[in-house]
């Protein structure tokens, strides 16, 4: 199992696989690099070398009390990315991991960036203050936490169901469900489908290169 220690002693694994370009993945929360399985396993086989590491906190990786802000989040990218002397890499972030990336870009600049993909599953979730009006009330974030801690594996199971199909076009929008997690409308506001004509809205642009 590859790892390399942090300097306030945590332990990162990685998966790395492959040789020729880097590319590097950032996974969303609360998963891990395994997220990134099949796309990594296509692009080894075609040329570039894949990395992808369990950020602090999640999965083999250890989970420290402190250091799980985007900060440091964004150092442990950095220290990865230093420790392999990786150079001309393609970044790919998602959901989390995109806040991941675009935090090591801002930090540690594009001098060893090619590109980077960021991949919003879900609109930005990010805490609503006087700088960021269209962020969510702390209340979100508060019951997410409450959800976590009483019952983790219901909590999961309830917040996977729009990403496996569910809120595919062909499948009826039903009026109520019985635990109030799954359908329509119970769903979370920002766990609903985002429909193409409100995404086309949106100002995102979703590479970002050094040329």
């Amino acid at each position: 199992m590859a790892s390399f220690t942090t300097k306030d002693g945590t332990q990162i694994y990685y998966n790395d696989w492959g040789t020729g370009q880097p590319v590097v993945f950032s996974h969303g929360w609360p998963l891990s690099a395994d997220a990134f399985e099949d796309q990594m396993f296509y692009l080894a086989s075609r040329g570039y070398r894949c990395i992808a590491h369990d950020r602090r906190g999640h999965g083999r990786s250890s989970q420290p009390w402190h250091g799980n802000d985007m900060d440091t989040y964004a150092e442990d990218l950095a220290t990865l990315v230093e420790k392999l002397d990786l150079k001309n890499v393609i970044h790919v972030g998602h959901s989390t991991g995109g806040g991941e990336v675009a935090r090591y870009i801002g930090r540690y600049g594009t001098q060893r960036v090619a590109k980077a993909v960021l991949i919003g599953a879900v609109p930005p979730i990010m805490l609503k203050t006087g700088s960021n009006p269209g962020g969510l009330p702390i209340s979100v974030f508060d019951d997410i936490r409450a959800g976590v801690q009483a019952d983790r594996s219901k909590f999961f199971k309830d917040l996977s169901t729009p990403f496996y199909g569910y809120n595919r076009p062909a499948q009826k929008s039903r009026k109520a469900c019985a635990s109030h997690s799954g359908c329509r409308e119970c769903r979370p506001a920002f766990l609903r489908p985002i429909s193409a004509s409100r995404l086309s809205r949106r100002r995102i642009r979703p590479t970002i290169s050094n040329a």
